[in-house]
């Protein structure tokens, strides 16, 4: 029931024209365990259509290991930027919610309340 309550306080909204568009031939997904460091492989991630990042990896500092290109940022609410202008306009920011915690954030985000 909250779930449903929540899906109504949210503006129906589809993917951004630039994704919508694009035909995904070759995507990754990058983690943010480290394993990139020291591997030089910037140049070649960029190169990818779409770049999946997860949870809040610094990218700054490491662009010559894990590039600078960010399609989409994929976090938990505790990992979300806490302020709008760590949102790049380029790229889309999904919340993976699944703990009722998740939910509260999601609700006060929507109605700005404080948590």
């Amino acid at each position: 029931d909250k779930l449903k309550d929540l899906l109504e306080l949210l503006p129906e909204h589809d993917l951004p024209e630039d994704l919508k568009s694009k035909q995904c031939k070759r995507c990754v997904v990058v983690g943010s365990g480290g394993i990139l460091h020291g591997s030089e492989l910037g140049h070649i991630l960029n190169q990818f259509d779409i770049v999946i990042r997860l949870n809040d990896a610094p990218v700054q500092g490491y662009t010559d290991h894990v590039g600078n290109k960010t399609t989409i940022r994929m976090t938990y609410p505790e990992g979300a930027p806490l302020s709008e202008h760590e949102y790049p306009p380029a790229s889309l920011f999904v919340a993976v919610l699944f703990k009722s915690v998740d939910f509260n954030w999601l609700q006060a985000m929507v109605k700005n309340e404080t948590l």
